[in-house]
């Protein structure tokens, strides 16, 4: 029987502790108190030795059972058989009152990383940018080091993506790359532990660690958590898997540490995965179903980025503007835009995305929101009103078509057709003038023909997008269409229609940019140009990228800095850029009322 006092603690006593045999007994004999009558062993684990530690953590957990762990007062008992002081007595029970509400488990809890290092790479979506953040909080907490360069760390992590097969091959690259890194670490016997996170782990599981040995460690999106554990199992020798989905994981309670360098654009995970199980869509797979984070905690992450000194947060979510906080209630009712159907129904009674972003605007009104990535069911009139009525919501609105035919639509089991589509568009720009619209374009779906191609093609010019996200389709195992329907577009038929997308969109791009020529937009310095370092790169309201000089020619005024709101007349332009003149510092609240003539 195996007894622990709880993590914080750094003294640990096993009691009748039976031995498998002499070596067993003998590996802590020399670095303990050890009482041959009762077979007790109070020993410090920070003074024992590599093997010690390496029993520890393999040997022993295996003899523990929840039936078999002590109640308050037989623990206390043991203590005080092992004439341990009142004070120290007094210090171990109150940790173990404060550790009463976590559930024990069969595996001994992790111990701290004592120094240890980790390196991140992330790829993907922002939402794989904010559960890097999550990761580093959870390794930070039970003591590693994050560092810059995988070569100086002991845990390598990949944070992966599979919504797309070309991700994947990107992935299985960078972790050849770390192979004979391995084996030369391995030579200097400081081999690092190599895991792998997010999507691309639930999918593959067993079939990552089985390839090559490249990966000791693998963790789908709901199992950080479990990180520190699985380290643990893999420096006793063993390779590592959690990879289970969970109908209410949403690290609420987890505060993020921030992988921004200037402490000026925050991305806020307010929901997790996904209810609308679109034909072609991997990610209700990998992610889940949906569940919604509770108000009150998104509400304390904002405030804390606030008195941080943010200037914008993004809300983000698999399908962000369906959430539905059902812990806090909500008399309001919730109703679809004309033309759009759910394919699995929400539960009524929830705070919906309308009233979080109400409330949220106004706690933070120096603070601009936008969010990512929705979908375009979700857009309720009142969400409209909403972001025509507050200054600090951006008027940029992501509305993903995937197609612009309705019989690839139906294929693709969206929910909407074209005219529907059409429609929300409309209702969209007669309710906010000047909003930017963005969207997502798949080429060569299953059975997409040549008419229902040209039908995306003429989508694209008549919403006119400022900004787009195209792409091949990729065949995804587990999806309805990989199930029910043929991939039989040719790969060659897919590049010649997706590059007849990107053509047209750049083309549109282009001449809606010019019209931006003379028009003044407020603008969140954000760095300094990748071009010029006497420039300064910024967004406008409508997430377009805006180059322009980091001084003012007719002003004495303080000069630019990263993370002013600047006011700045556009005079020329590319198919993705802005160039302009900075013209007066100004604010959120103000720039409306800026007389700039």
């Amino acid at each position: 029987k195996l007894y622990s006092i709880p993590q914080k603690h750094s003294t640990l006593t096993l009691f009748n502790y039976q031995p498998q045999n002499l070596n067993h007994k003998n590996t802590f004999k020399n670095n303990s108190n050890y009482n041959n009558n009762n077979n007790n062993f109070n020993f410090n684990y920070l003074n024992l030795n590599k093997k010690q530690k390496q029993f520890f953590c393999t040997q022993t957990k295996v003899k523990i059972s929840v039936n078999e762990i002590p109640t308050l007062n037989e623990f206390m008992k043991a203590q005080q058989k092992a004439e341990m002081n009142n004070e120290t007595i007094e210090q171990i029970q109150n940790e173990i009152e404060q550790s009463l509400s976590i559930p024990y488990l069969k595996n001994l809890e992790p111990f701290p990383a004592l120094g240890k290092s980790f390196y991140i790479e992330t790829f993907g979506c922002q939402m794989n940018v904010a559960d890097t953040e999550v990761v580093t909080s959870i390794l930070k907490n039970v003591g590693y080091q994050n560092c810059q360069t995988p070569n100086e760390a002991d845990v390598i992590l990949l944070n992966t993506c599979a919504i797309r097969d070309n991700a994947e091959h990107k992935i299985w690259s960078r972790l050849g790359d770390f192979k004979p890194f391995r084996t030369k670490k391995l030579r200097e016997k400081k081999k690092p532990i190599v895991g792998l996170l997010g999507c691309m782990a639930e999918r593959l599981k067993s079939k990552i660690l089985e390839n090559d040995k490249l990966v000791d460690l693998v963790a789908g999106p709901d199992a950080y958590r479990d990180l520190p554990r699985l380290l643990t199992e893999v420096e006793g020798g063993q390779q590592a898997v959690n990879v289970l989905l969970s109908l209410d994981e949403t690290y609420a309670d987890i505060t993020p540490v921030r992988t921004t360098s200037n402490n000026l654009s925050a991305f806020v995970s307010i929901m997790r995965g996904c209810n609308n199980m679109c034909a072609f869509c991997i990610v209700p797979f990998t992610r889940g179903r949906e569940r919604s984070r509770p108000f009150s905690s998104i509400e304390d992450e904002v405030k804390k980025l606030v008195d941080e000194g943010f200037k914008e947060i993004t809300l983000l979510g698999q399908n962000v503007n369906s959430y539905n906080d059902l812990t806090t209630k909500s008399t309001k009712n919730y109703t679809l835009p004309t033309g759009f159907r759910q394919i699995c129904k929400s539960p009524e009674g929830g705070t919906r995305f309308t009233e979080l972003l109400d409330k949220l605007s106004i706690i933070a009104p120096n603070v601009r929101f936008r969010f990512t990535s929705p979908h375009p069911k979700d857009f309720p009139l009142e969400l409209l009103q909403l972001m025509k009525e507050r200054s600090n919501i951006c008027n940029s609105i992501h509305l993903p078509a995937q197609s612009g035919s309705s019989t690839t639509l139906e294929r693709m089991r969206r929910g909407y057709t074209r005219e529907a589509y059409l429609e929300l568009v409309s209702q969209i720009r007669t309710i906010i003038p000047g909003c930017s619209l963005s969207s997502d374009f798949i080429s060569g779906f299953c059975g997409e023909t040549d008419l229902e191609h040209e039908e995306t093609i003429s989508l694209l010019r008549e919403v006119q997008y400022d900004l787009a996200y195209m792409f091949a389709y990729s065949l995804r195992e587990k999806t309805l269409a990989h199930r029910t329907m043929k991939d039989d577009v040719p790969e060659t038929l897919k590049q010649t229609r997706l590059k007849q997308v990107i053509d047209t969109f750049h083309e549109i791009s282009e001449k809606k940019n010019k019209n931006e020529i003379g028009k003044v937009n407020l603008v969140l310095v954000e760095k300094i140009s990748r071009k010029s370092n006497s420039e300064w790169l910024g967004r406008t309201d409508a997430n377009k990228k805006v180059v322009f000089p980091n001084f003012r020619e007719d002003s004495n005024e303080k000069k630019i800095e990263i993370g002013d709101w600047i006011a700045v007349r556009t005079t020329d332009s590319s198919s993705v850029t802005l160039r302009g003149v900075p013209l007066a510092h100004s604010s959120l609240q103000s720039f409306e009322n800026l007389n700039l003539s």
